[in-house]
């Protein structure tokens, strides 16, 4: 039978108090991997789901950085192999949110911010943490992707943007470490349900064109993450692989 088996592992979710965050933070820990908390403000929600991790017998911190600060992220670095050891996870999860507009209307700087939190966030926390793993031989690097990246809808442009640059350094990166039995892959969630973010009947619009009829939750996008972080999922590497219940299909 197979099972996802984590024990011995470490893994750092970064935005791990999101919207999908959570899930993945809980999916982890149930799977026996030891995880880190990493919050930037909510440390109420950091502490919360600390208590759930180490409800679960496995080992656990929060870890307070912002993730597009080089400083900060080495600072958390820091602490957490002081506190844990060096992770062989890390599951870049964490995104800033702004107001969408038009490219017309669109301010720069929340281009720039979309640089920051979707592609300097994944270098800096590849910088700090892949060493270890290719020491090691083994590790997992996991990125929260979107379906927008193959929608390119109206008002989409400065997320878009970032999480496509996020895609070219990832793809890159995974050439650079595969040798070393590291893998890199891409989590590309649709729209989905998770504690924040309900049901309310507004939906029905996107519904009607996803082939499953159905909204995903965050469960469906944090089971991805826990195959992709066990050996299950060791052959598999420079992937952008699509939670939306079909409604984007990347194509050869």
């Amino acid at each position: 039978m197979l099972s996802i088996n984590l024990s011995n592992h470490l893994a750092v979710v970064t935005g791990a108090t999101g919207q999908l965050g959570p899930a993945i933070v809980r999916t982890m820990a149930d799977c026996g991997a030891g995880v880190v908390v990493h919050y930037r403000q909510n440390v109420a929600m950091a502490r919360r789901l600390l208590t759930e991790v180490r409800a679960a017998g496995v080992p656990g911190m929060i870890a307070q950085a912002d993730v597009t600060v080089e400083q900060d992220v080495q600072r958390m670095k820091a602490e957490i192999n002081k506190t844990l050891g060096a992770p062989d996870i890390i599951i870049n999860n964490a995104v800033t949110q702004y107001a969408w507009a038009n490219v017309l209307e669109q301010p720069s700087v929340d281009y720039e911010g979309q640089f920051r939190s979707c592609v300097l966030h994944n270098v800096l926390m590849a910088q700090a943490f892949v060493p270890a793993m290719l020491a090691k031989k083994w590790g997992r690097v996991i990125a929260i992707n979107t379906e927008c990246v193959m929608q390119n809808l109206p008002n989409q442009s400065a997320y878009v943007a970032g999480k496509r640059g996020m895609d070219g350094v990832l793809r890159v990166l995974a050439r650079e470490v595969g040798q070393h039995q590291v893998t890199v892959n891409q989590v590309a969630p649709g729209w989905i349900i998770s504690e924040a973010t309900s049901s309310d009947g507004n939906d029905e619009w996107y519904i009607r064109q996803v082939p499953l009829k159905r909204r995903g939750t965050n469960q469906d996008v944090a089971n991805l993450v826990a195959f992709l972080a066990s050996d299950l999922a060791g052959f598999i590497s420079g992937q952008y692989i699509a939670v939306s219940g079909g409604n984007v299909m990347p194509a050869v």
